[in-house]
């Protein structure tokens, strides 16, 4: 997993769900978070404006931890040269 990548990812989940930096673990799922239906949609939104890509609305799951998260992001995301 990327560091980058994964450290954007739990500093969105910080500011945007209002979660703490210490609750938010690799192995966390969306799910052990409380991250509701329409939180999901607020993080998607907000993930493809932080990381300028497109996510379709079943791409992320309750069951997905933030490492696959992560990795579903850095996959996504197009090179920049």
């Amino acid at each position: 997993m990327a560091d980058a990548t994964y450290d954007r990812l739990v500093t969105l989940l910080v500011d945007v769900m209002g979660l703490e930096d210490d609750e938010v673990q690799p192995s966390s799922t969306f799910s052990e978070l409380d991250v509701d239906s329409l939180a999901m949609v607020e993080l998607v939104l907000a993930a493809q404006k932080e990381f300028g890509v497109e996510i379709g609305e079943d791409d992320l799951t309750p069951e997905m931890t933030i490492e696959q998260t992560a990795q579903f992001l850095e996959a996504k995301a197009v090179p920049t040269r």
